[in-house]
């Protein structure tokens, strides 16, 4: 064979799939990603970053704490994301003192018919749940809520039942009221993928708000944009996104350094180390590349890491006297300055964008 029938060889990769066959689930990926989010945007306006950074979540089989006041459309986006994704369903749970386990995970009821009993699910098993209010539940119950977000299964009367598939909890907090709440454990804040708020809108965008809803909430009149397949096609597609062992080692030296601060009590796990190069893959992928840059890292870092690390009393007393965003960028200014970004212009520390014969960059388990 000579050289021009060499180069109109496919090339494959180590499974035997051809480069063309992976450029297109790319692409598809990427205009299923354009799909949701702008049909999310269609009842949740204003907010672009913040959609995209729950679709990250989803996209990485992760779930979103929402730190916001009430009345930010918190229902309105869950709800939204459910109804843009085809066939999923959308459940919500209020959550109080008095909520039980069983009143979210489902319980087994006594079938006088069948004289036996039978399983009747709770509303934690639809694919899109918004847990309102989580501090306010109970302890016991949050543990249950933690099972469903950790190993996506319900374990009821010592059977252990699968959630749907894709699965996305988004909690919500309210940073104001803190009288008959019960503070999220840090282990279970760790279980969050990324934490975010929506926050208030603009006042075009209000304007824009009320003026449409005057005739009924547009809710009603939102179609679906993706199928369940396109999604976990999604899901899949993320795993290929190139990281360059540059942006690699980097990324991971930015968790290690969340360790080593003044300001820091107890730094991000390697759970964090883990949920941060995932989540710049998704974010990599929805903005249309295959590869990895470190401005990915750097405008996920606080989403992901924020709410992984327990702060020092001093840093504390600081954060109340300049506010939460002032604190939290001061702390991954710190950790840049321990972990400085990779310089293309350094003797070796030019970043490659054409990924090794056969590598797909799968994340590690």
């Amino acid at each position: 064979m000579d050289n021009d029938d060499e180069t109109r060889v496919p090339r494959m990769t180590e499974v035997g799939e051809t480069q063309a066959a992976r450029e297109e689930r790319h692409t598809r990926a990427i205009e299923t990603s354009e799909r949701f989010v702008a049909n999310v945007e269609k009842v949740v306006h204003g907010k672009r970053r913040e959609v995209e950074l729950v679709l990250t979540a989803l996209a990485c089989h992760g779930h979103v704490l929402l730190e916001d006041v009430p009345g930010t459309a918190k229902t309105v986006l869950a709800r939204a994301i459910a109804q843009t994704i085809e066939g999923a369903r959308h459940a919500r749970i209020q959550c109080t003192p008095d909520l039980q386990p069983s009143d979210a995970t489902g319980l087994s009821v006594y079938n006088q018919r069948e004289r036996d009993f039978e399983f009747r699910a709770g509303p934690i098993f639809a694919n899109v749940v918004l847990v309102d209010e989580i501090n306010r539940a109970m302890p016991k119950t949050q543990s249950a809520l933690l099972e469903a977000m950790a190993e996506r299964q319900v374990t009821v009367d010592g059977a252990t039942r699968e959630l749907p598939d894709p699965f996305l909890l988004l909690a919500t907090e309210n940073p104001i009221e803190h009288e008959g709440t019960f503070p999220l454990p840090e282990a279970q804040l760790d279980r969050f993928f990324l934490r975010t708020s929506l926050g208030y809108p603009s006042a075009e965008v209000e304007r824009e708000i009320v003026r449409e809803q005057r005739h009924g909430h547009p809710l009603g009149r939102l179609e679906p944009a993706v199928s369940l397949d396109e999604m976990r096609s999604l899901q899949g597609a993320v795993e290929e996104v190139y990281v360059d062992s540059l942006i690699e080692t980097w990324l991971i030296e930015l968790v290690r350094a969340t360790r080593e601060l003044d300001e820091v009590a107890i730094g991000a796990s390697v759970r964090g180390s883990l949920a941060l190069e995932r989540a710049v893959r998704a974010w990599a992928l929805l903005h249309g590349r295959d590869h990895v840059v470190p401005e990915d890292v750097e405008e996920l870092f606080l989403a992901v890491l924020g709410h992984r690390v327990i702060f020092s009393t001093p840093f504390l007393v600081e954060l109340r006297r300049i506010g939460r965003t002032a604190a939290l960028e001061r702390f991954q200014a710190a950790c840049l300055e321990r972990a400085p970004r990779p310089d293309p212009e350094a003797p070796g520390g030019g970043l490659s964008l054409v990924r090794n014969e056969g590598d797909t960059s799968a994340p590690a388990d």
